[in-house]
């Protein structure tokens, strides 16, 4: 009898880890789709984590987040985008304009989060700002109004240049609205603006000699995921020229670039974070308003106005977030 009891005892004692794992709740998942690269969105990549947790979610806690980087290769997007669907995750953080596109793409009736630097409803994101519908919301940049801003900012430093290049990512879904939006901004100044194109290294040397051979003045380079991976190379260029030129993104201004002026684009992947875990709470996308940046970054590299010969406006100067010296 002893014997049967001890057998009946070990055999409960055994299932019971099988019968605990069965009663935990099962873990949200989270897709993250970014056309960068991992090693170069680490910081955007916590800062989107830091805005989950905002709302209440830890990665690794109480959400699970599936990362898929594209390596900067638009190619790979849609089998990215198709994965994450497969898989029916909760939510789809959509970043990168490339890559909210190619969640939308997908017709997927997931909930989508995005975050770009274009203009969503021009993109097709959304049908509203205030009303996005559907299963989709989330964060603008609002790079194309900043266009104008940036070309004010060149046109305060030199501002004789009657023609000015503009170096855009020709793969970049949105190389065409920067295009127009620059040409706009240039007619209020009374600017010319040359187009060069580029998405590889040796497009970009070409660019650069382009930019030479026309006489431009100054340089405006457009905003992507590309470009930005480039950015020591785009400086160096720019440098050897003694081209005086403005970036969006900070990693410029720190590369030696002149100035840069964007989007803090930490803070936009937060909110994106944010609304991530409003939506896992139950929140509908198509109620939520789609947010628009409040925050920008203004970066000045003085040494490199040192170089070329420039005297930044005591205004510019008293607005900067970063001064490099």
């Amino acid at each position: 009898m002893r014997r049967r009891e001890l057998i009946r005892a070990f055999g409960v004692t055994a299932l019971l880890p099988i019968v605990a794992r069965a009663q935990q709740p099962t873990r949200l998942v989270v897709g993250f789709l970014n056309v960068g690269m991992a090693d170069n969105g680490a910081y955007l990549q916590a800062a989107f984590q830091a805005g989950l947790q905002q709302a209440g979610y830890i990665d690794g806690g109480n959400v699970t987040v599936e990362y898929r980087w594209a390596g900067g290769r638009f190619d790979r997007l849609p089998s990215l985008a198709a994965d994450l669907v497969h898989r029916q995750v909760a939510v789809i953080a959509a970043t990168t304009t490339p890559g909210a596109l190619a969640v939308k793409a997908t017709g997927t009736t997931i909930p989508i989060v995005f975050e770009t630097a274009g203009d969503p409803i021009r993109l097709g994101l959304v049908k509203s700002l205030n009303h996005p519908g559907d299963n989709v919301t989330g964060v603008t940049q609002l790079s194309s109004e900043l266009i104008s801003k940036r070309l004010g900012l060149l046109h305060e430093l030199i501002p004789g240049a009657k023609l000015v290049g503009l170096l855009v990512d020709q793969a970049d879904p949105r190389a065409e609205a920067q295009v127009a939006d620059m040409n706009e901004a240039a007619r209020g100044l009374g600017q010319q603006i040359h187009v060069v194109k580029a998405s590889n290294e040796s497009e970009i040397d070409k660019a650069f000699a382009d930019i030479s051979q026309v006489g431009a003045r100054g340089l405006l380079v457009g905003t992507g995921e590309f470009l930005r991976r480039r950015a020591e190379q785009v400086v160096t260029l720019a440098a050897k020229q003694s081209l005086p030129a403005i970036y969006q993104y900070r990693e410029f201004a720190k590369a030696g670039g002149l100035i840069s002026y964007g989007t803090d684009l930490i803070d936009s992947y937060r909110q994106a974070g944010v609304y991530t875990g409003r939506v896992l709470k139950g929140e509908k996308p198509g109620d939520l308003p789609v947010l628009q940046a409040t925050k920008f970054d203004l970066v000045i590299n003085l040494k490199t106005a040192k170089a070329l010969s420039l005297t930044i406006p005591p205004g510019v100067l008293a607005i900067a977030d970063d001064v490099i010296e």
